[in-house]
């Protein structure tokens, strides 16, 4: 299947999750093995060749970022929702399209003077790629890039993350 096939699948549910959202909804993408196949080999092909780890943005960015590390023999470091991992490593705040929240990168799975890429499935407002890049760089690790599946432009992600490496597979 063509990327461009792939991409196609992608729906706009209007209202969800609350009045006013126009969530895309990635499960036919995820659920058609030559949709999933296209958009994690474009994905892959986006990275720096010298990336050490990918860390992967809770909670579809897990499956993106899985099957991208997979793709070219790397890690994932999961960057979680507060409250979900055991031994955390740092902490931070931002803000969503519709609310507030805080994620989490766990304690000692990536080194200092590491070079890693993130991946999430959608970049709306860029708060949460912001903060899981604000983590990494804590944690004296160099963000290679960023690759999202869609990215909503009338939200302004790509103008916060501005001066980083971004690659998205579609704009809406």
């Amino acid at each position: 299947m063509e990327l461009t096939e792939a991409l196609a699948l992608i729906r706009r549910v209007p209202d969800f999750p609350e009045p006013g959202v126009v969530f895309q909804d990635i499960t036919p993408v995820l659920g058609t093995p030559a949709a999933f196949k296209a958009v994690v080999d474009a994905m892959a092909n986006t990275l720096p060749g010298d990336v050490d780890a990918i860390v992967a943005i809770d909670a579809r960015g897990f499956f993106f970022g899985a099957a991208v590390a997979y793709a070219r023999g790397l890690g994932v470091v999961p960057v979680r929702k507060s409250g979900k991992l055991p031994v955390v490593g740092g902490k931070a705040a931002y803000s969503l399209e519709y609310g507030a929240a805080e994620i989490e990168i766990p304690a000692g799975i990536i080194e200092p003077g590491q070079r890693v890429a993130v991946i999430d499935d959608v970049l709306a407002t860029g708060g949460t790629a912001a903060a899981a890049c604000e983590l990494v760089e804590l944690a004296e690790v160099e963000v290679a890039g960023i690759t999202v599946l869609l990215e909503i432009g009338a939200l302004g992600g790509r103008d916060r993350l501005a001066g980083r490496k971004l690659d998205t597979l579609l704009t809406v």
